[in-house]
């Protein structure tokens, strides 16, 4: 049996920019049961937009976002995955694959929004998994926004700053993660901030989910996450639901060119905007202006009054 350790709920008082209270949703994955988290802001029976961070980010990575959302009238909805932000971490890093990361997404979004079709915003780590969910649950997903992410195709090749990233990770006892955050972010972030997001990670046995996700990136065919990332890609090639691609014009790790071949390769695109003075983690950088190009996007592809 897997340990599994609840956050501390001090460790997120008195956060800047953060005064969301948290709600817990009891979930069961594989056997192991844990208690996911998210927060959400704006009308209960407003559209859903779902949220998801990546690595090794959680839910306050939308603080900047989410507002605007909500002053639209819409449902924000942030979760953390599990083993990130207030939800809980299985202490082995072994436990987290590909295919639980998914399945935990899945239980977590049938509990908080179940059969209704929402607006799905994923992000770096995000991606793999919330693209994944959506493939296989296409009627559940109104429409798409994607930003600085990528998944596996056969024969591809990390960049050098990834390459770097990982192995920072698979030396390191304990993760900066606040600093990496920082890395990451054209805007200099303040020591509060920083802390912010160190806040779930007070240990390392706690940085369980930030060390695992590096180290389940495809970086050969027969790694095991290659196979199902592959598939999702192929899928999207399909997709013919409404697509939004954002990216930031100083990301180093998944430079402008990655959403540039997105765009190209899913159908259902209907535009790519690369926002100046923003790194990998744009939402620190330009979070009013993605919120007002979700908020565009979705009033733009809203289905209209039938005719005649």
């Amino acid at each position: 049996m897997t340990d599994v350790r609840r956050r501390d709920e001090t460790s997120f008082e008195g956060l800047p920019d953060w005064p969301h209270p948290s709600v817990r949703t009891e979930v069961t994955v594989d056997g192991t049961a844990l208690g996911l988290a998210h927060v959400e802001v704006g009308p209960s029976d407003g559209h859903p937009v779902v949220l998801l961070h990546g690595e090794p980010t959680w839910g306050y990575l939308y603080r900047h976002v989410l507002p605007g959302l909500a002053a639209a009238g819409l449902r924000a909805i942030a979760p953390d995955h599990v083993g990130f932000g207030r939800s809980d971490v299985p202490l082995d890093v072994g436990w987290f694959t590909y295919d639980r990361l998914v399945a935990a997404l899945g239980a977590h979004l049938d509990a908080i929004v179940g059969d209704e079709p929402v607006t799905l915003v994923v992000h770096d780590w995000g991606g793999p998994i919330g693209l994944r969910w959506a493939v296989e649950h296409p009627d559940r997903v109104a429409r798409l926004v994607i930003l600085d992410t990528a998944l596996y195709a056969p024969g591809g090749t990390p960049s050098e700053a990834w390459s770097a990233f990982r192995r920072v990770v698979e030396s390191a006892d304990e993760l900066p993660i606040g600093w990496l955050v920082a890395s990451g972010s054209v805007t200099e972030l303040s020591a509060e901030v920083r802390a912010a997001y160190d806040a779930p990670f007070p240990d390392a046995a706690s940085q369980a989910g930030a060390k695992a996700l590096p180290l389940l990136v495809p970086v050969a065919d027969e790694d095991p996450a290659a196979p199902a990332m592959w598939t999702t890609l192929q899928a999207l090639r399909d997709w013919d639901h409404p697509t939004l691609m954002i990216w930031g014009h100083e990301d180093r790790i998944l430079p402008p060119k990655v959403g540039e071949r997105w765009a190209r390769e899913v159908p259902g695109c209907l535009g790519l905007h690369v926002l100046p003075d923003a790194g990998h983690f744009l939402q620190e950088d330009q979070g009013e202006r993605i919120a007002t190009l979700i908020v565009d996007h979705i009033h733009d592809t809203r289905p209209g009054p039938p005719a005649g």
